[in-house]
């Protein structure tokens, strides 16, 4: 019987524990290799062409959402299933609009986490029932400027902005020039009808995306 090839792809050496004891007495699982950011998991998706890639969104360097965009060109057969704290309904719009094929927050029943893997690795969707509900009852008249509009890029940057990075900072950290940086920034501001990164930093606290 083919054994479903997982990467495991967190930052946190106990949080990927957890989740090689969850999958171990899987028959059907083989937990083929492991990253910390983003960057090894595209690299990883080259070297291992693994079936399913479990990944949280919250990673080092270039981020989870950029790193399932960059897997989802680079590797067509890998699945993404993103596991993550993150239980705002932007996070799961990028991701899927990033290319994930499933979305788990971290406080779903763990025991869901093989059924999940089974289920995208069989081509179908996979996202929590907490998750789907809300998703089904949004109400987009109570909704700020719709983060959902964002591309992937904008949305990353976005982040960037509301957490203090500035342009020069931004540029450096995604490898991107500083006018490249700079007119994101502004496409940002135009699509969420703003003017100020304070504006920015607002919206993403209403969101819960950071922390006030």
């Amino acid at each position: 019987m083919k054994k479903i090839k997982v990467i495991l792809v967190d930052d946190h050496a106990v949080v990927r524990a957890g989740y090689k004891i969850l999958l171990k007495n899987i028959d059907a699982i083989e937990v083929v290799a492991e990253a910390t950011n983003g960057e090894d998991a595209v690299q990883l998706s080259r070297d291992c062409n693994p079936d399913v890639i479990v990944m949280d969104i919250s990673l080092p360097g270039i981020g989870g959402i950029e790193a399932i965009r960059q897997i989802t060109l680079i590797n067509t057969n890998a699945k993404i299933l993103v596991f993550s704290m993150h239980e705002e309904l932007v996070f799961v719009e990028q991701a899927l609009q990033a290319g994930a094929h499933g979305y788990m927050t971290k406080s779903s029943n763990p025991q869901l986490l093989s059924k999940a893997i089974k289920q995208i690795y069989n081509g179908k969707k996979y996202i929590d029932d907490e998750l789907q509900k809300r998703m089904l009852y949004k109400k987009s008249a109570e909704d700020d400027p719709q983060l959902s509009d964002l591309s992937t890029r904008e949305f990353q940057i976005f982040c960037l902005l509301a957490e203090g990075l500035t342009t020069a900072e931004i540029s450096k950290q995604l490898s991107i020039s500083y006018k490249t940086a700079a007119n994101y920034g502004t496409q940002i501001k135009n699509k969420l009808n703003v003017t100020t990164v304070a504006d920015i930093a607002r919206i993403a606290i209403r969101r819960n995306i950071i922390k006030a």
